[in-house]
């Protein structure tokens, strides 16, 4: 008797954890990868932190960014290469300014992209949900609830 087809896993009844900053998610993004390269199997829903996003879906981003020409090869070498050292460039060290300056720029770029997909927390509602107590008036809508930003 055949075996019946699998479903795939059902990632919507989980919750998932976004990442706090562009730079936190394309180090994640990095070692996920760095793991399929060293033969590790890649199956949803299977990591101890559930996050909202596979790494295939940075890379779509990243392409659709390099096609547009909003990163240029230089950022994504950057980005690579600092992403592999697991820390960004200092900009401090004489050597390394231009690359902090790239990775400033291709993180920058990434970000508004990284929110929308509720990839990463939007960094301002971050801040108002860790200061509840002093919260500008214009967050709360006529029903008292806090609205998204546009």
């Amino acid at each position: 008797m055949p075996k019946p087809p699998r479903a795939p896993a059902q990632t919507s009844l989980h919750t998932t954890v976004p990442f706090d900053t562009a730079e936190e998610a394309w180090f994640w993004f990095i070692q996920a990868n760095q793991a399929r390269l060293d033969g590790a199997r890649y199956t949803a829903v299977r990591g101890n932190v559930r996050r909202p996003c596979e790494p295939v879906d940075v890379l779509r981003i990243l392409d659709r960014l390099y096609r547009s020409r909003r990163l240029m090869m230089d950022h994504l070498r950057v980005l690579r290469f600092y992403g592999l050292r697991q820390m960004p460039p200092e900009g401090w060290r004489k050597s390394e300014a231009r690359a902090a300056t790239l990775w400033a720029e291709a993180l920058r770029a990434l970000e508004p992209i990284f929110i929308d997909k509720k990839i990463m927390r939007d960094p301002f509602m971050r801040a108002v949900e860790a200061h509840r107590d002093v919260v500008p008036l214009w967050v709360f809508g006529a029903q008292g609830q806090t609205e998204a930003r546009p």
